[in-house]
């Protein structure tokens, strides 16, 4: 299986870098992982709503030119579904023996996602109806793709 990871805005603080290389690392014998990077839109601190349109609009592009259209798209949104780590872990299973080898994760700036984006998802996926910070994000993802593979061959997840 092909997991690719999008996500707007570089990753700086070292703790999480070292957390999401851990896991990228675990996550390597069970999947091919990709981890993407697109840049975030440079925006001022109070934007209109046009403004916000318009930054989305722009991140929302460059994330739409990073997944394939063979590509099985989640995306992460406080609106989408919540699921156990069992139920992530059945659901990717299934997307893999339905012949879906390739799936892209895709987390948000901290604007959030453009319409276009959601559009092109096929599911929406919710970690907590809390907003959290998108860096933060992307190394609980990993870990529950990991600990979810773990989960679909029967393995000991140890903490």
């Amino acid at each position: 299986m092909n997991i690719q990871i999008v996500s707007v805005g570089k990753l700086k603080e070292k703790y999480l870098k070292l957390g999401i290389e851990e896991y990228t690392k675990r996550l390597g014998s069970y999947a091919k992982i990709e981890l993407v990077e697109v840049p975030d839109e440079k925006a001022p601190e109070n934007l209109s709503d046009a403004d916000m349109e318009i930054v989305k609009k722009k991140e929302g592009d460059r994330i739409l030119s990073k997944i394939g259209t063979d590509t099985y798209v989640i995306v992460l949104a406080i609106e989408g579904k919540m699921k156990s780590s069992e139920q992530l872990a059945s659901d990717l299973e299934a997307l893999m023996t339905y012949g879906r080898s390739k799936i892209a994760f895709v987390i948000g700036g901290s604007l959030g996602l453009h319409e276009d984006v959601m559009k092109r998802s096929d599911e929406k996926l919710s970690f907590s109806k809390m907003t959290l910070p998108h860096q933060l994000m992307k190394l609980v993802l990993v870990e529950q793709v990991y600990r979810a593979f773990r989960i679909i061959k029967n393995e000991p997840y140890h903490k």
